[in-house]
């Protein structure tokens, strides 16, 4: 399968490198354009990109101005990136067809997982894809997991728990996300469900549980440790 093209656009030639150097990493074929009419160029000239990550405040024609154009005859995924964390901006992104909004200074290995679980959610991804971290495998055609190899025995709920945890690594998620993902909007149980779900998860992978960690308060995050 060949890589799928991302197009980073950002005016700043730090931030573009190191956004692809963790891209390229995960087998992304990467693009760049300092500014939007750049952008703009790539855009229409490379067809088949797969998902834009794009800077609000550039030179030329800014971020907002690109989404615009690209939003008359496109549906293709818009990260923004901006360095306000302002509501009316977060509020815009979404009015104009912005998928994630994310603010600097963010964690890249945080914009990847974003990036991954975008891709997923719009189909882009291999449908017989494999997953894999830290030594838990899902293969998603297969309906399988393994942890360290051993085949793990997980209901139906369970299974897709933890393909959204590895899909969304290193992201916090809230129960109330968890619930609407795994067990969609139509689902009218209590959130405490998955609390049941995710304590009998975190014996069924072993020491490997302790990768699904709580977040008080609010939900869970799956995150490998270094």
């Amino acid at each position: 399968m060949e890589a799928l093209k991302i197009l980073v656009v950002d005016d700043e030639s730090r931030m573009r490198k190191l956004v692809k150097d963790f891209l390229t990493k995960k087998n992304f074929q990467v693009l760049e354009a300092g500014d939007g009419e750049e952008a703009m160029d790539i855009f229409y000239k490379e067809k088949d990109i797969a998902l834009l990550i794009l800077d609000v405040m550039m030179p030329k024609m800014d971020g907002w101005e690109v989404c615009r154009e690209i939003r008359k005859n496109s549906k293709v995924p818009i990260i923004m990136l901006t360095a306000r964390g302002d509501e009316r901006d977060e509020l815009l992104g979404f009015e104009l067809g912005v998928d994630e909004y994310i603010s600097k200074p963010f964690s890249p290995k945080i914009l990847v997982a974003r990036v991954e679980a975008i891709l997923r959610r719009t189909g882009q991804s291999n449908p017989d894809d494999v997953l894999s971290a830290g030594g838990i495998v899902i293969d998603k055609a297969a309906h399988q997991a393994t942890v360290d190899g051993n085949p793990m025995d997980l209901s139906f709920k369970e299974f897709e728990l933890l393909t959204y945890f590895l899909e969304n690594e290193g992201i916090a998620l809230s129960r109330e996300k968890i619930l609407n993902s795994v067990w969609n909007y139509d689902y009218f149980g209590d959130a405490r469900t998955i609390d049941t779900h995710v304590k009998k998860l975190r014996s069924k992978m072993g020491d490997k549980g302790e990768y699904i960690k709580t977040v008080w308060g609010m939900g869970y995050k799956f995150e490998v440790g270094e």
